[in-house]
């Protein structure tokens, strides 16, 4: 709805631009057939330039990995209010409004065929005439001229048919049903309507001058014209003699030739689209240079991320295969691809494997999917750890159930590692978070979500040899623990959460670098609600749990 409402001001707002360009600076010139193309060029604008958008990508320091527990407990989701459904009311009345125009545009057609259906029609060259007896304006319709001569002169009626043939021979009629067109689908406008009756007036205009070069008698031709005034039925979507404005069109019809050198008021509308271009039409994206990462060890690791999002295309996909395949020998297959109407992605199954190592991630529903990417973890000795990481603000964890299905693993191949790893399990219930760590001789993470939500959990996990370190870092924009040499690192930037350990409620001044990473068997985050109901409002500010192994 919010792009719709964008295009619309876009379209509306180069329309006035178009009509003010003409109203103060071309409608009292006489380039009558120049007008005429600027008008139809000022519609199509304005239609299509909304919707051609230029993609411009620069290149940002990505974010670190972790942020504190405790600025994560802060970001408490407000609760959503109910409010009035305001865009299906002006979907609503919209559509009353077009459906209006539309039956009033049949009712149009339907009178104009009952007009010409049945009658005897006289071929001249390319035009149709057809003489009727019903009191009506002179109109023609593309090779149609329909008049009543009963009701005019021979001299008045030769004007009228040099009049009607111009309006034939130019095709006056595709510009009148333009018109009519946009102001169907821009009833709304008040400018299109304006917009509307300077095009058919124009159109007047170019048809009086071109029929009074032919004409020997100009004066007759003017008194032909108030002749016509009398006549009030017309037929609408033709272009018929009679019109408004009958003193404009014989005072444009006396006007001297405009100069030439006039027609540089065409050119002004140069630089306000390139200005409308450069301002509105040119999407700026923003994209993480690679990472890379210092431990605590000294030990630097550099971190490739190759993002995946909604509106990536096939041939962006193809892209980060054949760089995957070429930097790291990693390979990268996707699968059920499905894209909504704005080929945006709304499923996709992505599996990232090299030698012993599989990844994968798995996004299925009716919404698009969430922003993710491959990781690839390259160690000082060159040995490669391949991942997927998510990128989830903190409201589009509120997922509804069965939307979609996230699964993302990593493990390793490097069996014959002999160090203390760590084996992560992580699981998302709303606004809780649970981490366990077990001892395992072996490297292997995992890392799932509940299949009832619609994000999904990274967590990179990198053990040292020697000192044992340890860093966890969960990407669900939720909790990032880091615990380095044996202790666990904590930020007291904020006001500090309720931390309870073994059930034991510890003092505002309790710091979590006494506990050692080892000691530390499962630790639970608890937010907003959840830590108010459990620990009432000493639980405001969020609360943790640690349970240890002794």
């Amino acid at each position: 709805m919010e792009a719709l409402l964008i295009y619309i001001a876009k379209s509306c707002s180069l329309m006035l631009f178009f009509y003010c360009v003409y109203y103060f600076l071309l409608r009292k010139e006489t380039f009558f057939n120049n007008n005429r193309w600027f008008l139809l060029f000022g519609l199509i604008v304005s239609a299509v330039l909304p919707l051609l958008n230029y993609t411009r990508v620069i290149w940002i320091d990505a974010p670190a990995l972790g942020n504190s527990i405790q600025s994560s407990l802060m970001e408490i989701p407000e609760k959503e209010v109910s409010t009035f459904n305001w865009s299906h009311t002006i979907l609503l009345l919209y559509g009353i409004g077009f459906l209006a125009f539309i039956i009033k545009f049949a009712i149009d057609f339907y009178s104009l065929n009952s007009i010409i259906k049945g009658k005897k029609i006289q071929q001249q060259a390319d035009f149709k005439f057809i003489d009727v007896s019903e009191n009506i304006a002179p109109f023609s319709y593309f090779e149609y001229i329909v008049y009543n001569s009963s009701l005019y002169t021979s001299s008045e009626l030769e004007n009228i048919i040099e009049h009607e043939k111009v309006h034939s021979d130019q095709n006056h009629t595709v510009d009148v049903l333009i018109s009519r067109l946009f102001s169907i689908i821009f009833w709304f406008n008040p400018i299109i309507w304006l917009y509307k009756k300077a095009i058919t007036q124009n159109l007047e205009f170019i048809a009086d001058s071109e029929a009074a070069k032919k004409l020997q008698d100009k004066k007759s031709y003017q008194y032909t014209l108030l002749k016509i005034t009398t006549h009030e039925n017309c037929v609408a979507i033709t272009n018929h003699f009679y019109q408004s404005l009958i003193k404009k069109r014989i005072v444009m019809l006396n006007k001297n030739q405009s100069k030439k050198k006039n027609s540089w008021k065409y050119y002004t509308v140069i630089p306000a689209l390139a200005a409308f271009v450069l301002l509105f039409q040119i999407e700026v994206i923003a994209k993480e240079k690679p990472q890379t990462i210092k431990e605590t060890t000294g030990e630097t690791k550099a971190v490739d991320i190759y993002k995946i999002h909604k509106g990536s295309t096939d041939a962006e996909l193809s892209e980060i295969k054949n760089k995957l395949k070429e930097i790291h020998s990693v390979n990268f297959e996707v699968s059920d691809i499905k894209r909504d109407a704005k080929n945006n992605l709304t499923s996709i199954k992505v599996d990232v494997t090299r030698g012993k190592q599989q990844a994968q991630s798995i996004q299925t529903g009716d919404q698009t999917i969430k922003d993710f990417g491959v990781l690839i973890i390259t160690d000082q000795k060159g040995n490669k750890t391949i991942g997927i990481q998510t990128f989830e603000d903190s409201k589009s964890s509120k997922a509804k159930t069965g939307v979609s299905n996230n699964i993302t693993t990593l493990t390793s191949d490097d069996d014959s590692k002999k160090s203390t790893d760590s084996k992560i399990i992580i699981t998302n219930n709303n606004q809780n978070t649970k981490i366990e760590t077990n001892v395992n001789s072996n490297s292997n993470t995992s890392t799932k979500t509940n299949s009832n939500t619609n994000s999904t959990i990274s967590t990179i996990v990198t053990t040292d040899d020697n000192d044992a370190v340890t860093k966890i870092t969960t990407s669900n924009g939720k909790t990032n623990v880091a615990f380095s040499n044996g202790s666990s690192k904590f930020s007291n930037t904020q006001e500090s959460p309720l931390i309870i350990v073994d059930g034991k409620e510890m003092p505002s001044t309790f710091d979590l670098e006494d506990l050692k990473a080892q000691d530390i068997k499962s630790m639970s985050v608890f937010k907003g609600i959840n830590a108010v109901s459990k620990y009432g409002e000493k639980g405001s500010n969020g609360v943790i749990e640690i349970e240890t192994r002794k």
